[in-house]
């Protein structure tokens, strides 16, 4: 319980605090009733000025007609005038009447939701053995949804389900499968895209929320904060692996989530949510244990606008050929051509940090330069035999 500002004051609102027995559990309190004196006359039987007898029973036959008249007009109004359940509920007691429409403040969370919610879908995708469900946004007007890979990969005749019911075949424009970033795109009218936000301006402890359609159930909200920034992470398998630099979240996410929006208090998108942690040995019984996380909104718009204007994204590589190192990530090989040589890095070095960013494992480094569009400059930090350096590597797209 808060206190108001006159207790931290010293000023309280009962009269003798220091006495009051409400205030300490352990001070002994007693009720009782004050009992009428002998031969006191109930409260009610007092009498009033000394009028003479006569009179005062005139003005008391006067005033009770009075009081009865006006006590059945207002009777005869108030039931002319009320509903049937308003009787009802006045037979029990006076009932608070609540305004026809809940009005919610412009940055409430509720008329957050309401703003997005109208762009938020349900990607269905028939697999062998049923439907996959997964989530997405909607970014245009003209129809552009971004969902993840892992929802649409493997699959054809996908459909989008909207908030108001209605559904509408979608078709895949391309995918990014090591980003795990996808575009479908819907032919339907009076769409309303989404805002995005800069998942660069995010800080740990920022709130955010999460819609998607986790475990078929659609148009469902959660909320927590951002837990962590530049998570790195690898998931698929040897055929596939998908490399993220994620935003971390306490918001509740499970299957189906996957794909839709992550957002800000203000309603802007975020990030993509796309993995989530579990204690469970297989997929089919794994669950939200508030460990989830999201594909950074800046990667993923400069993917899907890749993907938009030419059918696939390009993948930012430094140029060099990793190991795994005790102390970072060891260049086996430097691609004599590439970003890293450009900068001086050369093989055998062991990079520890990328813009700040601790390096344990050559996935680290691999989610973080995929997090970068081509032709970003990035400060390097490697080990030299014991000699610590720093170089700036400007990073470069893949010849593919």
């Amino acid at each position: 319980m808060q206190s108001s500002g006159n207790e931290r004051d010293g000023a309280h609102w009962w009269s003798d605090a220091a006495n009051d027995p409400w205030r300490d559990p352990e001070s002994p309190a007693t009720m009782y009733a004050v009992p009428a004196a002998p031969g006191q006359p109930a409260p009610e039987q007092l009498p009033g000025p000394a009028y003479p007898r006569k009179r005062l029973v005139a003005l008391v036959a006067l005033a009770g007609v009075m009081t009865l008249t006006a006590g059945a007009l207002g009777a005869a109004i108030g039931i002319g005038l009320s509903s049937p359940a308003e009787q009802r509920e006045n037979l029990l007691g006076a009932t608070h009447m609540a305004p026809a429409i809940a009005q919610r403040a412009p940055d409430s969370y509720a008329a957050v939701i309401g703003r997005v919610l109208p762009s938020v879908v349900t990607v269905r995708v028939p697999v062998a053995g049923g439907t996959a469900l997964g989530s997405g946004f909607v970014v245009s007007k003209d129809g552009y949804v971004i969902t993840n890979d892992h929802v649409v990969s493997g699959g054809s005749n996908v459909t989008v389900l909207f908030n108001d019911g209605s559904t509408a075949p979608a078709k895949v424009v391309g995918t990014d499968p090591e980003s795990d970033v996808a575009v479908i795109k819907v032919s339907a009218d009076g769409l309303t895209p989404v805002q995005l936000g800069d998942s660069d301006q995010v800080a740990v402890g920022d709130p955010v929320l999460a819609i998607g359609s986790p475990l078929a159930l659609t148009s469902t909200v959660t909320s927590g904060i951002v837990s962590a920034l530049d998570r790195t992470l690898v998931a698929g398998d040897a055929g596939q692996q998908r490399y993220y630099a994620a935003i971390q979240t306490d918001a509740a996410i499970n299957h189906g989530n996957s794909g839709g929006p992550l957002l800000n208090s203000g309603g802007e998108v975020i990030g993509i949510n796309s993995v989530i942690k579990s204690l469970a040995t297989d997929d089919a019984s794994s669950g939200n244990i508030g460990l989830a996380f999201a594909i950074p909104i800046n990667q993923a718009k400069r993917v899907a606008e890749e993907i938009i204007k030419t059918g696939h994204a390009r993948r930012t590589v430094i140029g060099a050929r990793l190991e795994d190192s005790h102390k970072g990530v060891r260049l086996a090989t430097v691609d004599p051509a590439g970003p890293a040589a450009g900068a001086g890095l050369r093989g055998g070095d062991v990079v520890v940090t990328i813009d700040g960013h601790q390096l344990a494992e050559s996935a680290d480094l691999i989610a973080m330069v995929r997090k970068y569009a081509p032709g970003t400059a990035v400060t390097v930090e490697f080990l030299r035999g014991s000699d610590r350096q720093r170089v700036t590597v400007t990073l470069v797209a893949d010849a593919k």
